[in-house]
């Protein structure tokens, strides 16, 4: 496997714990993050830009101040720039993020669960 090719599910296993994004490739500005999702995380929203999110395997929900939005294996769910939310993994879920480069992961909220993006080894 050349340098360039990274694989989904071999990133996912090098990833010890939940909530720590590791990017995965960059496209133009934009990081592509593999994750770990375990938990509640905090209430937060990024301002200046959307978030998308791919789920690997497992359940994610995320939750917004009007509804929950369930997603499962295969699925595909942009929470637009601006929009309070918190994801949710009742299981270990794995998921695919698409970022602007900077974008921090607890967005305008800060605090503990704040996480620098990681390279994977």
């Amino acid at each position: 496997m050349s340098d360039d090719v990274r694989n989904i599910s071999a990133a996912l296993s090098s990833i010890a714990e939940p909530w720590q994004p590791h990017r995965l490739a960059s496209v133009n500005d934009y990081d592509v993050k593999v994750v770990k999702l375990q938990g509640e995380f905090v209430w937060h929203s990024h301002p200046d830009t959307d978030e998308l999110f791919v789920v690997i395997s497992g359940r994610l929900t995320i939750q917004l101040r009007d509804r929950d939005v369930v997603l499962g294996p295969q699925d595909v769910f942009v929470v637009p720039r601006g929009v309070e939310h918190r994801p949710r993994a009742d299981e270990e879920t794995h998921a695919l993020l698409f970022e602007p480069q900077g974008t921090v992961n607890t967005g305008d909220a800060g605090g503990e669960m704040t996480s620098e993006l990681r390279e994977l080894d």
